[in-house]
């Protein structure tokens, strides 16, 4: 089972001193990488990634949150088509303090209910 890292912090998530697992065996991490890879950059699956690295110096307007959350489901494509998810949500909060925060609600093959908080940085 791999360790959870933590989005907002980019580490690994800590219990009582030890790593805490992936509760999803492993599919936090995968939607965590897919939408942390720019997409294209790894060699060996092109299609690995989303395009929400082209947002970074874009101006905290709504028109940003539309496409954040449509690059998040782009990138998320593969997990419902793999079958290791059989929904994904996505929405967005905007505080409007050169954040972006990207919601999701991922229920797994299994039947369980996860919930993911991904940061965006823009200007």
């Amino acid at each position: 089972m791999d360790a959870l890292i933590d989005p907002l912090t980019r580490d690994y998530v800590l219990l009582d001193g030890a790593i805490k697992r992936d509760p999803a065996n492993g599919l936090l991490n995968s939607i965590y990488l897919r939408l942390t890879v720019p997409l294209g950059s790894y060699w060996e699956a092109p299609t690995l990634g989303s395009r929400l690295y082209t947002l970074e110096r874009e101006k905290d307007k709504v028109r940003v949150a539309k496409l954040a959350t449509q690059y998040a489901k782009q990138a998320l494509d593969p997990i419902l088509e793999s079958g290791r998810a059989t929904s994904i949500t996505v929405t967005s909060e905007q505080p409007n303090d050169g954040h972006l925060y990207l919601l999701f609600e991922v229920v797994a093959a299994s039947g369980e209910t996860l919930t993911f908080k991904h940061p965006v940085k823009v200007v």
